[in-house]
């Protein structure tokens, strides 16, 4: 099964609540460098985390990390856009490219640039995060590129299994980051993610459902969709 001990972490988004946790844990558990990715990467007061400039959205950003961090067993596509509406239909050209880029194509062309050195290390392991949204339609073009990455998580899955490649998908609500400052809904603290992600990557799950809210969606996707959606009850034919 996959293991944090000795490996060689890549966490994209290193800036952030989630990704910091990321760094930190991935430590805690005997990881021997973690790369801490984000598009102005922060100093680190640990020796063993190496800043690194990486913008997904950018072919030759993601070429050039690729050069410098070719020694990675574990990436974690932790990267993320959101919009402030969830009107899928009012979001501006700008908003729908940005998070098609940043949440789906950035890591879709991470793990492929990534594909051929994984292939065959010891512990290699993809982990991406989703959303819970992935599995309900209320956050516009979010919900909609969080939906491509699962699918595209569960083909990578199974194009990189043959490689040895462990690839974990993550789905949860709301966490606990400037990124949902605006939510007074309950929210996940990143540490306990973080934490439920990690171990279930040991224990070499594929899919983390990292909150309650994440399995009743879940458990939802064989409902009419009038049930899962109520506010169609009634709508015009």
């Amino acid at each position: 099964m996959p293991s944090l001990n000795g490996a060689v972490v890549l966490v994209t988004g290193a800036n952030g609540g989630i990704g910091t946790q990321f760094v930190h844990q991935a430590l805690q558990r005997g990881a021997a460098k973690v790369y801490a990715s984000a598009r102005t990467p922060r100093e680190w007061d640990d020796a063993r985390i190496v800043p690194l400039t990486l913008d997904v959205t950018d072919a030759q950003s993601i070429r050039d990390a690729v050069e410098v961090a070719s020694d990675a067993t574990v990436l974690i596509n932790n990267a993320g856009a959101s919009v402030p509406t969830a009107g899928i239909l009012t979001h501006t050209d700008d908003e729908i490219r940005r998070n098609v880029e940043t949440n789906f194509l950035g890591p879709l062309f991470l793990t492929r640039a990534y594909a051929p050195l994984l292939s065959g290390r010891d512990g290699a392991t993809v982990i991406d995060i989703h959303s819970a949204l992935a599995w309900f339609a209320v956050g516009g073009i979010y919900s909609a590129t969080k939906a491509a990455l699962w699918s595209a998580t569960n083909s990578l899955r199974l194009e990189l299994a043959p490689e040895g490649v462990h690839v974990v998908g993550v789905h949860v609500g709301y966490v606990d980051t400037a990124m949902a400052e605006h939510v007074s809904d309950p929210k996940t603290d990143p540490a306990d993610l973080v934490r439920a992600i990690l171990d279930a990557t040991e224990r070499g799950e594929y899919e983390v459902l990292a909150d309650e809210i994440s399995v009743q969606l879940k458990a939802g996707l064989s409902a009419p969709l009038d049930a899962v959606y109520p506010q169609l009850r009634g709508s015009a034919v």
